[in-house]
């Protein structure tokens, strides 16, 4: 890279245009509702916003999980919301979720309606509140939190550093590509490493750390 390429972050930065890329349109400094629309609102207990993404997938495994073990309570609404078009940045989305990601779900069945977001909290509520796939034994519980909790940390680098800079940004740039790629395959190599001697992530049961991790 030539040094006119070089680029020198102001001493105060300031957000004046798009940074490009797939997602430059839904890209701001700031939170909050961007116009206003209500969340659709389904028949049953829980409802859940969310799409298809690897992050979205694992609330989704949870809840078939719940109903295959033949929990009704856990019958749900999915609703589609549509990232590209920035629909979770709708007023009834940003109440449930102040952050603006999904998924995020609402458990209508409380005295007042009770709203989970982040995905591993999502997960934690629906284990405890079914006591399903969350070990009883407190060392091995402790293992599959000390998971879930690797996963929650590693998750960035994949998608928020990986996964934009070789996929999306709108320039490639060897050094983030490098230092984001050489990460991403450290986390796996510690996943490979620990399933080696163990059949889950939290020794032999299975639970919601696999879930988290595998999408």
């Amino acid at each position: 890279m030539s040094d006119e390429n070089l680029y020198t972050p102001p001493a105060i930065w300031t957000w004046d245009q798009e940074s490009g890329g797939k997602f430059a349109n839904i890209n701001r400094p700031i939170a909050g509702a961007t116009h206003d629309a209500e969340l659709s609102v389904g028949k049953h207990p829980l409802q859940l916003y969310s799409v298809a993404t690897p992050n979205g997938v694992k609330v989704t495994v949870m809840l078939e999980e719940l109903l295959a073990l033949g929990h009704t309570g856990a019958e749900y609404d999915a609703w589609l919301i549509n990232i590209f078009e920035g629909e979770q940045f709708s007023s009834g989305y940003v109440k449930l979720n102040p952050n603006s990601k999904i998924p995020v779900m609402e458990d209508r069945s409380t005295a007042t309606p009770t709203r989970i977001f982040e995905s591993g909290s999502i997960l934690l509520y629906l284990a405890e509140k079914f006591g399903e796939f969350l070990p009883k034994d407190p060392a091995a519980k402790t293992e599959a939190m000390n998971w879930l909790f690797w996963q929650m940390g590693s998750a960035p680098f994949l998608g928020g550093g990986f996964g934009h800079f070789y996929a999306y940004a709108p320039s490639k740039m060897e050094y983030p590509i490098d230092r984001f790629t050489m990460e991403v395959k450290r986390q796996l190599d510690v996943l490979d490493r620990h399933l080696a001697d163990n059949e889950y992530l939290a020794g032999s049961e299975y639970s919601i750390a696999d879930m988290a991790t595998w999408p």
